[in-house]
């Protein structure tokens, strides 16, 4: 039997303005609750839901690249999770494309978990989130 490659990923989205000035910030934390990777960027105008998505959909990416197969996404944001988890409609124009970019990626993962947290849990990747706007030199996805 061969074991699953897991992941946790915090993530979050971060816009002054709303919109405004937009970054993202995503933490990996292995299965022994250590950081293996951070990750931050500048996303340009953004409203926070659009960052939230974007914040997702880099974190998606990257564990696809690294071959997780099984990975937990935490968000402070309630209406990012709930909609992952089909509890509410994606009414906005402007989240759909996010959301249905969520579902194909999806489909790359043996199981994605999505689970809310409160905001005082979500400190690392927030900070990231904010590092990236201020210090929007760039746009390239950045490690700490």
């Amino acid at each position: 039997m061969t074991m699953m490659k897991s992941i946790e990923i915090f993530i979050d989205g971060a816009s002054r303005g709303n919109p405004g000035p937009s970054g993202i910030g995503m933490v990996f934390f292995d299965q022994d609750k250590k950081v293996v990777k951070k990750l931050f960027k500048f996303i340009g105008n953004a409203t926070n839901n659009v960052a939230e998505y974007m914040a997702l959909i880099y974190a998606l990416q990257e564990a696809l690249i690294e071959r997780y197969e099984d990975i937990v996404v935490k968000s402070d944001s309630e209406l990012l999770t709930m909609q992952l988890r089909g509890e509410y409609r994606v009414k906005n124009e402007n989240l759909k494309p996010f959301y249905e970019q969520f579902l194909h990626l999806s489909r790359g993962f043996n199981k994605i978990t999505v689970v809310s947290i409160g905001r005082g849990d979500n400190s690392i990747a927030d900070k990231l989130a904010n590092r990236a706007i201020d210090t929007r030199l760039d746009s390239s996805l950045k490690t700490e």
